[in-house]
């Protein structure tokens, strides 16, 4: 079975995918800063810094996942914050394009991610993968990070830019710090809460990367999100039902975001209806298509 590398792969995504890519054969490799004998995976160095990677691990590799990047909501947007956020993905895109135009053995594919967050605030207008970026700092990252991955090339290799939703796992992520005052029956939405939502269950994510590993007719950007947006309050109200929690709806005012977590806020309060209709139309099929289906996956039958 052909061999998988992934930088990022000990993160939420780049682990569930691991998992899933082994139960079907494949041999997965991990990039790390600090690789370790204890590491799950074959597991080779790379540094950005200092403009290192093992060569060995592209020349092994049939197909390359780059999911590697500092996390967007970790931390306040400070400059140096937002600088280490675009830098973290475009120097590990970069690495790993030079890495391949030196190999003399060329992976079949280069599979990257991005995020919607690409679309910026756009109220209700249905968002292809052929509309214009937004404004901000989420659109100028993900600019950045995609003019990076649009220019890895070898031989015959196939390029591909999933633009990614908001990942649901109860695992980490945003769905359990989106949803922690459910736990104490309050339903909290942001702003108005008509902002559209573009979610995607983590093994529906992970079967479109395994998806765009096995198709040779995929190329180019995708829309990583499931085929049904919803709006943030209806979003919170569909959680509070999953996990038979009664809850009072309240809303977090925006003004309040905005004082709190700066310009952070925009990942909260901007409406991003992105549409999954060409990841259909390359034939792939949602596990979980709807929301209620999702959650009761992740949650139980019976809630928690």
């Amino acid at each position: 079975m052909a061999t998988v590398l992934i930088g990022g792969g000990s993160g939420l995504v780049g682990s569930r995918l691991s998992q899933l890519l082994t139960e079907k054969g494949y041999t997965v490799w991990h990039l790390s800063r600090s690789p370790g004998k204890d590491d799950p995976y074959r597991t080779f160095a790379w540094d950005t810094k200092k403009g290192y990677i093992d060569q060995s691990a592209v020349e092994g590799a049939d197909y390359v996942v780059n999911l590697a990047g500092a996390g967007i909501a970790d931390k306040r947007w400070t400059d140096k914050r937002k600088q280490l956020i675009i830098d973290s993905r475009v120097e590990t895109t970069q690495l790993l394009q030079r890495a391949i135009q030196s190999t003399t053995n060329a992976p079949r594919a280069y599979i990257s991610a991005s995020a919607a967050g690409y679309y910026g605030d756009r109220d209700d207008q249905i968002l292809s993968e052929t509309d214009p970026p937004g404004d901000g700092f989420l659109s100028a990252s993900c600019i950045a990070w995609e003019k990076a991955a649009a220019a890895v090339s070898g031989p015959d290799l196939r390029n591909v830019i999933i633009r990614i939703g908001i990942v649901l796992t109860t695992e980490g992520g945003a769905l359990p710090k989106m949803t922690m005052p459910v736990n104490f029956f309050a339903g909290v939405y942001f702003g108005n809460g008509r902002q559209w939502m573009p979610w995607i269950h983590i093994n529906d994510l992970c079967r479109v990367f395994i998806y765009a590993i096995e198709q040779d007719k995929m190329a180019g950007i995708y829309n990583g999100v499931g085929p049904n947006p919803e709006r943030n309050r209806d979003f919170i109200d569909s959680v509070a039902e999953a996990r038979n929690k009664p809850v009072v709806m309240l809303p977090a005012p925006a003004f309040v975001l905005k004082l709190a977590l700066g310009e952070m806020s925009h990942a909260l309060l901007d409406s991003t209806r992105a549409s999954a209709e060409k990841l259909a139309g390359a034939g792939f099929s949602f596990e979980f298509p709807k929301l209620r289906e999702a959650l009761l996956d992740l949650y139980g039958k019976r809630g928690s």
